[in-house]
């Protein structure tokens, strides 16, 4: 619960202040503003004990894998646009735009991880288009690729996220996913078109390398 008459601190510093920058594991390319023991993250919710992690603190295993895989490949994201949903910490997008984008949009549901991007992206020498919004229920976004990375955690957002990709996939646009198979991803409807080691930050770990694929929708690849 929000601690009575406690105040949130202001993003951008708090950030600044208690998440280091650092080298991403497995990406060394990018840099990020990444969380430690001591970051102290409730702090900036406000809160009296600590919630779960907030995804954008970290680099989870299915945006490290779209990462690595769009730096290694950027003849996948040179000359088009590129639509980051779920972004996190910026991590894909940022590795987008280094591969060549024309523009990349980052989307995120949460105020703090658009900050935390926008910092991100500066470290990285990068632009990026960050804002907060939830489309998965809208239509079809104006992009050439869209990458979701780490979206199929819970079992309500997988179905809305899948039904959402069906409908980017119908309308033309091309879809990448990257996921260490975590319980919700729906394999069946996916097809594998590579695997990268990277290290995870979720489900329920606290690092390590395991090996995380990079799909597409099936019929689309």
């Amino acid at each position: 619960m929000k601690r009575p008459g406690m105040s949130q601190p202001d993003p951008t510093a708090f950030i600044r202040a208690n998440l280091p920058i650092s080298p991403v594991p497995s990406i060394p390319e990018i840099l990020l503003h990444t969380a430690g023991p001591a970051s102290g993250l409730w702090r900036l919710a406000g809160r009296r004990e600590p919630d779960p992690p907030p995804y954008w603190a970290y680099p989870w295993a299915g945006g490290a894998v779209l990462a690595r895989h769009l730096l290694d490949r950027p003849e996948m994201v040179g000359g088009r646009r590129v639509l980051d949903l779920g972004a996190g910490s910026g991590l894909v997008a940022i590795a987008a735009a280094k591969a060549g984008a024309t523009t990349v949009t980052a989307i995120d549901i949460d105020a703090n991880a658009i900050v935390a991007i926008g910092l991100n992206a500066a470290i990285n020498g990068v632009n990026i288009v960050a804002w907060t919004a939830d489309i998965i229920g809208e239509l079809p976004p104006a992009t050439d690729l869209l990458v979701v990375g780490d979206l199929f955690y819970n079992p309500l957002l997988a179905l809305r996220v899948m039904a959402f990709l069906r409908r980017c996939q119908a309308s033309g646009i091309e879809v990448l996913i990257g996921d260490p198979e975590r319980a919700y991803l729906p394999q069946g409807e996916l097809s594998r078109i590579a695997t990268h080691a990277v290290e995870d930050f979720g489900g329920g770990t606290s690092g390590g390398a395991v090996p995380a694929g990079v799909f597409v929708l099936a019929g689309n690849g």
